[in-house]
């Protein structure tokens, strides 16, 4: 027997994603739905590659008698369907960031915290930031054995991480270019072709965007309160795949020969490190990838107990779509999902 999952905000880069995972990693499921707004609604996507599933309008959707609900859909339309759904026992595991940071929502990145699932008091489980969920699985293993201090982390963000208008931008902009166009930015502040932009998501009164917050208090609450983090977040011309320098001090010594044994061993984390032209791993090689990939790994004589690497990952999949569908693989594995009858 398999579960009953809904699939909510079904007709974006992340609900389609999701939808993509579950066929791929062969999900136990008895029933699935596509579930979007009214808009959407009678529009179809596909579910594997046999399958195709019609749109049905979540404003109408009944959540009753469905085991497990993945949310894609927007925070604020997730503020609003999400409890409705918990309430009709649906288990819900919401990818917004709309409760993430709330006290009694787990926040959780299965090879990191699954021990928080436990605590599901809402019905509500939240999925990390995209940037957040690369960062954490490659620092666990690091954290366990030296115990980290503080993180200095530089982002290089695809325009996938604003969706679908985001990477539309990007490749009418490119095109642009090409012919000597006028190039219009309208979902980024500037133009995102050919172009770095500093800015992800709002400013906050600090000077700091709400991105560069997410990273520092996501860290703390899924890996350890006392751990310090700065973030500089940064959109780049790249359609898929998130980026970041990461720089750690630790509590106690750490190798570069220790910590590369170490990640190499770690859930999640796919080690790629020569030091030797072409020996890391670029945004276009982890699509459609599952893995963390750390490269560049070395030591920072600027600190004491310094380290430096790059890591990369999928936003969509493991930064999203992923991540969700393993925390419910978890929520199977660990006994904490009752099928209801269809």
């Amino acid at each position: 027997m398999g579960y009953r999952v809904a699939v909510v905000g079904a007709t974006g880069a992340v609900g389609r994603e999701m939808l993509k995972t579950l066929a791929e990693r062969n999900f136990p499921i008895d029933d699935i739905a596509a579930v979007a707004s009214g808009r959407s609604a009678g529009s179809q996507v596909s579910f594997g590659d046999k399958r195709v599933l019609t749109v049905q309008n979540l404003e109408k959707f009944d959540f009753t008698g469905w085991d497990i609900g993945l949310f894609s859909p927007g925070a604020s339309i997730s503020a609003i369907h999400a409890p409705r759904a918990a309430a009709a026992g649906c288990i819900v595991i919401d990818n917004t960031s709309q409760f993430r940071m709330d006290h009694d929502v787990p926040l959780v990145v299965p090879e990191v915290n699954p021990q928080a699932l436990k605590r599901v008091k809402r019905g509500i489980i939240a999925n990390p930031n995209c940037s957040t969920i690369q960062m954490v699985v490659a620092l666990k293993p690091l954290h366990d054995r030296f115990r980290i201090k503080r993180v200095v982390v530089a982002t290089y963000q695809s325009v996938s991480g604003a969706g679908k208008e985001g990477m539309d931008e990007l490749h009418v902009q490119t095109k642009a270019g090409f012919v000597n166009d006028p190039i219009v930015n309208e979902v980024f502040t500037k133009p995102i072709a050919y172009n770095c932009i500093p800015h992800i998501d709002k400013f906050m009164d600090d000077g700091s965007t709400k991105e560069e917050w997410k990273m520092a208090v996501e860290t703390r609450k899924i890996l350890d309160p006392d751990i310090k983090v700065f973030a500089t977040c940064v959109r780049v011309p790249v359609f898929i795949g998130h980026s970041e320098a990461v720089n750690v001090e630790f509590e106690l010594p750490v190798t570069v020969e220790e910590a590369r044994a170490l990640l190499r061993e770690a859930p999640g984390v796919t080690v790629f490190d020569q030091h030797e032209d072409g020996g890391y791993i670029t945004p276009i090689e982890c699509q459609g990838e599952d893995a963390t990939f750390v490269s560049r790994l070395r030591r920072d004589p600027t600190v004491e107990n310094g380290l430096a690497f790059w890591c990369v990952s999928d936003n969509l999949r493991k930064g999203a779509a992923l991540n969700a569908v393993q925390i419910a693989e978890t929520l199977v594995a660990q006994g904490l999902l009752a099928r209801k009858a269809a």
